[in-house]
């Protein structure tokens, strides 16, 4: 059986997995708050016992990126590597990869259930893909076909510098720069990134703050789904409101760059924790007229698909990876990799 993880900064999802079965069927899983864990093994190792099934190789996605079988969780004090992990856990194998990858090796299997259209465009048949992704940072990746199939890569994309497009965003920028000497588009299109664009707004006299998401926040310690929260209600906080319609045009002009810099004529997709929790906001078009906002390149934005990805899509993807390894040639030489592991017999 696989084990697959998303591991994230904020969350830890698990599950377990059969050939049979197949990446959309599950045997056991279950989410875990990561920084309630001192390593990823402790972690793992609590799942296992509770599940009790027997799992002889693992997949994981990481929020960071994977070198040469390492990798070190961007918010989080953990230091991973494939055979620490293979030794600490008892298993034959375990295989890294970069969360945004696992995202992209899955869009390809992703069915008309997962998904909601927010442009249908033209596509164009085995035209590059993108795939932009906040959560509790900002990731990106893309897919290219290779003759035979969709070949996906990492990027470590969300660590570029964010270029404002409107007077507010602008403002946003000069006020995160005097606290820090680089901003990254991550920093204003994540969980953070909307907590740091409601207290510009705040800050600037956009719109007033209510007293309940005052109070709220006050005794919170992670305001964004506060803010979230507030935005979405009937009778949206008119603060929270303002944020969400200046995070959907970042996020929109953002998706618009990585689409214009691998030409994903086949299709944008925007995964990730947040979109799924704000569909309403990116359906009402600040979202798509900041991604075809392109000057001479408008009416070829217009025609890329962009689709919201409403399962969650990294697990997915590392379950897809899992189970590949497990059927192609690529096992013997992961197995390989493992200082005193056994030989593996197919």
């Amino acid at each position: 059986m696989l084990l697959a993880g998303d591991i994230g900064g904020t969350k830890t999802d698990l599950a377990i997995y059969s050939p049979e079965g197949g990446p959309r069927r599950p045997l056991a899983e279950a989410e875990y708050r990561s920084g309630h864990y001192p390593s990823l093994e402790a972690l793992v190792r609590e799942f296992l016992a509770a599940t009790a099934l027997p799992v002889t190789w693992a997949c994981f996605d990481v929020a960071g990126p994977v070198i040469d079988g390492r990798a070190k969780i961007t918010n989080l004090p953990w230091d991973l590597s494939e055979s620490g992990l293979a030794g600490a856990l008892n298993l034959r194998i375990v295989h890294l990869l970069n969360d945004l990858e696992a995202v992209a090796r899955g869009v390809p299997a992703l069915i008309a259930e997962d998904l909601v259209t927010l442009n249908v465009g033209e596509p164009v048949a085995h035209g590059a893909i993108a795939v932009v992704a906040p959560g509790t940072g900002l990731g990106e990746a893309f897919l290219i076909w290779d003759g035979t199939r969709y070949q996906a890569f990492p990027s470590e994309g969300g660590h570029a510098e964010f270029a404002p497009a409107t007077e507010h965003e602008v403002g946003l920028l000069v006020e995160l720069l005097r606290q820090r000497d680089h901003v990254s588009v991550e920093r204003v299109c994540s969980g953070p990134g909307l907590v740091a664009i409601y207290e510009y707004l705040r800050s600037a006299g956009v719109a007033p703050e209510g007293a309940d998401v005052a109070r709220q926040l006050a005794a919170a310690p992670d305001h964004a789904p506060i803010i979230a929260k507030a935005g979405l209600r009937e009778t949206p906080d008119p603060l929270s409101a303002a944020t969400l319609a200046m995070f959907a045009e970042i996020l929109g002009a953002e998706a618009g760059n990585l689409a214009l810099k691998v030409l994903s004529t086949g299709g944008v997709y925007i995964a990730g924790g947040i979109p799924p929790h704000m569909l309403p906001i990116l359906q009402r078009g600040d979202f798509l007229r900041a991604f075809v906002r392109k000057g001479r390149m408008a009416g070829l934005m217009g025609r890329m698909p962009v689709h919201v990805v409403m399962r969650q899509a990294a697990i997915f993807g590392a379950a897809i990876r899992g189970l590949e390894l497990s059927a192609d040639r690529e096992w013997p030489a992961l197995a390989a990799k493992i200082p005193g592991n056994p030989s593996v017999t197919r």
